[in-house]
């Protein structure tokens, strides 16, 4: 069974091809910039050179595209037609009342274009996608895997707000959350690491990307999470501005004459680090002008980051007991002054952060321990795998064994778990960063000594 994963995110699309019978990736690749002429795309294959190209890529029906042809083409692909992909595992960042992956209909599709407000910057590219491939393959299943659905078992003191009830009643209106299946492979691997049944795992997981969110997990299950009925809530984001007084809304669109239209494009596409420093989006830019003076973007670093230790913070006192926080996804995965301004002045709490280690950890091949070996709460930089998720859901999903996490094992939830794909590129990474051995965990000796 080989198994297509289509992950659209807001400006990218993160794919893999999963062989699901011998457990490993094909090919895996993304493309970034989505909606800019210089777009860029990269594809990794076992005995293939990296692939790399600039396009133009005006919108997400062509990124999907070039998707396609990249997997076919004669000299970088790894397939020889569309005819080998048994199914096609999507991602939808917000799923409403879904409450675990399912076959694609075109009544879900109808459900995920009406509630394409709660996430509109990613629900419309996510759908997009759905139907291209549909269009493309039409006689193979596929399947909607949706982020919210994680977080379902969150209690009620949770998800709900001190709103007017018959909202809830009549709408649904409710804390939702996203980025719940890198929370749900973050979360087993995590245990992994630990060495712990993963239903004894207290755990606060930072998802930081160009969006952002954060999960306290309670017993291996989502408690509480950042992100609200949609993504804007919560952390500082990219373009989004996260937790703000909702009056603030209201006294600038009077002062202004700001459409309610408009204030939600700016509230979502207009603000975050974006509109703190008035020219970027992108941390690793803002990097470079705090570095070179920038106050700006000094300034946007520091509130990010602040942002996210008062949500560890919080979290610590909702769980009572951490076993671990653990780092992931784009910024969190590779951005080291993040990590290290979140976790400074954590010691109280039993996190002992080891800065040597940190700033070692710059690597999507491995995960890696940032604690020092005596810290009571560990902290692990977990390179997230939501594709792994898409396609373990999929096969489960066709061959009729598909089940809730609670009551479903994943193959990555065992100790001997390897992604073959990340130990080839790890083994050339090792001798370009021969210092990642300072962090790098849960790595066989022989790829260690390659």
């Amino acid at each position: 069974m080989i198994i297509l994963c289509l992950n659209c995110g807001s400006s990218s699309v993160k794919y893999s091809l999963f062989d699901h019978a011998n457990k490993r990736n094909i090919a895996v690749g993304l493309i970034e910039r989505v909606g800019y002429e210089n777009a860029a795309i990269t594809q990794e294959a076992p005995g293939k050179d990296k692939f790399e190209l600039t396009f133009n890529c005006p919108d997400f029906k062509t990124a999907i595209e070039k998707v396609l042809n990249t997997l076919t083409d004669k000299e970088h692909g790894v397939i020889k037609d569309m005819k080998q992909i048994s199914a096609v595992g999507h991602r939808v960042v917000h799923g409403g009342p879904l409450e675990k992956s399912m076959l694609i209909t075109p009544e879900i599709i109808n459900l995920l274009k009406s509630i394409s407000d709660l996430a509109p910057l990613h629900n419309p590219a996510n759908v997009l996608g759905m139907e291209a491939a549909i269009a493309v393959m039409p006689d193979i299943k596929h399947v909607v895997v949706a982020d919210t659905a994680w977080h379902m078992t969150m209690p009620a003191s949770s998800y709900m707000y001190a709103l007017p009830y018959k909202w809830y009643e009549k709408y649904k209106i409710r804390r939702y959350g996203a980025h719940g299946t890198s929370f749900l492979y973050n979360a087993k691997r995590a245990a992994v690491l630990l060495g712990k049944n993963p239903f004894d795992c207290n755990l606060i997981i930072c998802h930081i990307g160009n969006g952002a969110s954060m999960n306290a997990v309670k017993n291996g299950v989502s408690f509480d999470t950042s992100m609200g009925l949609t993504p804007l809530e919560g952390l500082i984001m990219g373009t989004r501005s996260g937790d703000f007084d909702a009056s603030i809304a209201f006294q600038m669109m009077e002062r202004e004459n700001i459409s309610p239209k408009d204030m939600y494009t700016i509230i979502n596409k207009k603000s975050g680090v974006l509109g703190i420093t008035e020219k970027y989006q992108d941390r690793r830019d803002i990097e470079i002008a705090a570095e070179k003076g920038d106050e700006r973007c000094k300034l946007a670093i520091d509130m990010e980051t602040y942002r996210i230790k008062k949500y560890i913070g919080a979290y610590a006192a909702a769980l009572g007991r951490v076993d671990a926080i653990v780092f992931t996804a784009g910024v969190g995965e590779r951005a080291p002054i993040y990590r290290e301004k979140a976790l400074t002045g954590l010691e109280y709490m039993g996190v002992h952060h080891d800065h040597e280690r940190d700033f070692a950890a710059l690597t999507k091949n491995a995960e890696s321990l940032i604690s020092t070996p005596d810290s009571p709460v560990k902290v692990f930089v977990i390179p997230t795998d939501e594709e792994i998720v898409y396609a373990e859901d999929v096969a489960a999903i066709c061959e009729g064994r598909y089940d809730i996490h609670t009551n479903f094992k994943y193959s990555f939830e065992d100790p001997s778990y390897r992604n073959s794909l990340r130990d080839e590129s790890l083994k050339k990474e090792l001798k370009k960063k021969p210092f990642l051995r300072k962090c790098i965990i849960n790595t066989p000796k022989e790829i260690l000594e390659a």
